[in-house]
């Protein structure tokens, strides 16, 4: 059973205004790329079914981080179909998130009160998504869609939209100010926020300094 409320768990979303996307087979790496990002003040995190037997990670991480992040809202992401998504859930996930819309999806996380961050690409779909329930949207690959232009030109006729883009995100002043100048709740933060050499390296610390000041552009911004 999810340990936070739908409610609970947009309200944060779009409060934190970054989600970290990760996944790794290791799950002592997993964790401390947790860790270091709940240090820097990240409350929300995506960990991505992207690799063999990441259930069984995903549940282990759950239970740690109940125990280590007790703040921290992990959900799970890169689901695509509905019995992906109840397995999750019932390994404790808080939200849920995809690629693409998918309507089953919907349901299944409806039924559970879980929040459903569908992947859209085009303004039908995120009309799509909203009748389903959903109250984030995610735009993906949010660069290849328009970046944020498109949302921008979303937000004129449909100002109720909460968009969250993934994909061409930066822990930039640049980048970040770009994308919340546009509209966005919130962003998705993958590669760009765990450089490959910086896992390799185990450099903790830089994931904590890098979340932090990501956080605080991102703050700046919105004042």
């Amino acid at each position: 059973m999810a340990r936070f409320s739908r409610i609970e768990v947009c309200s944060k979303m779009i409060e934190t205004g970054i989600v970290p996307v990760f996944y790794h087979s290791d799950i002592e790496i997993s964790k401390q790329v947790i860790k270091a990002c709940y240090k820097g003040g990240i409350r929300v995190f995506e960990f991505t079914n992207r690799g063999d037997f990441a259930h069984e990670i995903f549940g282990e991480l759950i239970k740690w981080s109940t125990k280590e992040c007790p703040k921290m809202i992990l959900g799970i992401g890169s689901i695509i179909d509905a019995g992906t998504a109840s397995l999750f859930i019932q390994l404790g996930s808080n939200f849920v998130v995809g690629p693409l819309l998918n309507a089953d999806v919907a349901k299944v996380c409806n039924r559970r009160q879980i929040p459903y961050i569908p992947g859209c690409g085009s303004v039908i779909e995120i009309g799509n998504s909203q009748e389903l329930g959903a109250e984030v949207v995610k735009i993906f690959p949010a660069g290849n869609v328009g970046g944020p232009s498109f949302v921008k030109n979303i937000m004129a006729p449909m100002p109720w939209s909460r968009i969250m883009a993934t994909g061409a995100v930066e822990p930039t002043e640049e980048n970040l100010k770009g994308w919340f100048s546009s509209g966005v709740a919130c962003v998705g933060m993958g590669s760009k926020l765990f450089p490959k050499e910086i896992i390799e390296t185990q450099d903790w610390e830089y994931i904590t300094q890098l979340s932090s000041k990501a956080l605080e552009i991102v703050k700046n911004t919105r004042k």
